[in-house]
């Protein structure tokens, strides 16, 4: 923390605030966060830096959005996901920041690309199914644990499979508030989480307080088109940052 500078803490502070209001209103802006956190701390550390703010964020938007959840769909989702979390500690044990980054945001704009393709060909649920909760779920496992950027295929994932505003948000919050917790130990035994991150968690707490009541403020205002063409534009420009 001793060696932030002015300009960090500044970014550090936009990040969290919009991680509350990603948690709470548009869940494309969190990919924002993960590439601000990124350009003020090295890859590795605010991996390990962001987490226990998206916690504290994931809780937020539990309370407030408790009752509109889908538990089916989560169960679909679990197992994949455990494998994809399992899949990126391994992946960070071996790789550096720079494939780290290029890595997630490759993938993300693929799944951009994939979802909005489907949408030109007006595609129905039937036979997609099957393969679509496999698929994102080990890819949000993946992209969760190495760079905290799971909020981006979890929104696309939702997106695709229709969900009304409410009932994404609800059931993105409980997802995130299970997933990351799980991530916590591996975070912890790779040495992500330690005395100091969690110092720094502590003086941006205010701030994911501030923007989930903002994202409250906000939800209120904004139709489901309107919402769905918010969540893409943020995961792109989210994902081209970390193709730098």
């Amino acid at each position: 923390m001793s060696g932030l500078s002015g300009i960090d803490w500044a970014l550090l502070g936009v990040a969290a605030a919009l991680v509350g209001l990603a948690k709470t209103s548009i869940g494309g802006i969190g990919a924002i966060s993960v590439a601000l956190f990124a350009a003020a701390l090295p890859a590795r550390e605010s991996s390990g830096a962001l987490l226990p703010l998206l916690i504290f964020g994931d809780m937020l938007a539990v309370r407030a959005y408790r009752r509109h959840v889908d538990w089916s769909a989560l169960l679909r989702l679990f197992p994949s996901v455990a494998v994809g979390v399992v899949l990126g500690v391994g992946f960070i044990a071996v790789v550096d920041d720079t494939v780290m980054r290029r890595t997630i945001g490759g993938v993300l704009l693929a799944v951009v690309a994939l979802h909005l393709w489907r949408q030109r060909r007006a595609e129905t649920d039937t036979g997609t199914g099957r393969w679509r909760a496999p698929v994102f779920g080990l890819l949000a496992g993946f992209t969760t644990m190495v760079a905290n950027a799971g909020g981006a295929v979890m929104s696309l994932y939702l997106l695709s499979a229709g969900f009304p505003k409410l009932a994404f948000l609800g059931t993105a919050a409980w997802f995130f508030f299970i997933v990351n917790l799980f991530k916590v130990p591996f975070s912890v035994g790779l040495g992500l989480i330690d005395g100091e991150s969690l110092l720094l968690n502590a003086a941006l707490a205010g701030g994911v307080l501030l923007g989930a009541f903002a994202g409250r403020r906000l939800i209120r205002r904004i139709d489901q088109a309107r919402f769905e063409r918010l969540v893409l534009l943020f995961t792109v420009v989210a994902s081209l940052n970390l193709l730098r």
